[in-house]
């Protein structure tokens, strides 16, 4: 199965990219695309189109649009939602994420980063 690949979107620094980057995933964010301040439609259709998982701290808008995906029979790459963390707890999560889960398994998926146990 193939790994996912990640788009983080501008809501979580770059630094996190770039230390998942170092550690051999394949992740690019809005920082570094220069989609910081375009909508979260531009950003996750960027997602899409790039062949991305979402990543995102916006848990105001991102399961509404989500949920719309769905209802309306969009596909996406995967859509992860997490609550503002510190960046090393930040980093456990999305590895884990990352290592445990297929481009395949979070296709068309929307998932809250959860607690590694």
């Amino acid at each position: 199965m193939a790994k996912a690949k990640l788009y983080v979107d501008e809501d979580i620094t770059d630094a996190l990219a770039r230390a998942l980057r170092a550690a051999g995933c394949d992740v690019i964010s809005a920082h570094e695309t220069g989609l910081h301040s375009r909508s979260d439609e531009d950003q996750l259709r960027y997602a899409i189109q790039e062949g991305r998982a979402f990543l995102t701290c916006n848990v105001k808008h991102f399961p509404r649009i989500a949920f719309r995906h769905y209802t309306e029979g969009r596909s996406h790459f995967g859509i992860v939602v997490s609550n503002q963390l510190e960046l090393g707890e930040m980093l456990r999560r999305v590895h884990y994420l990352l290592d445990n889960w297929s481009a395949e398994e979070l296709r068309d998926i929307f998932l809250w980063l959860t607690p590694v146990q």
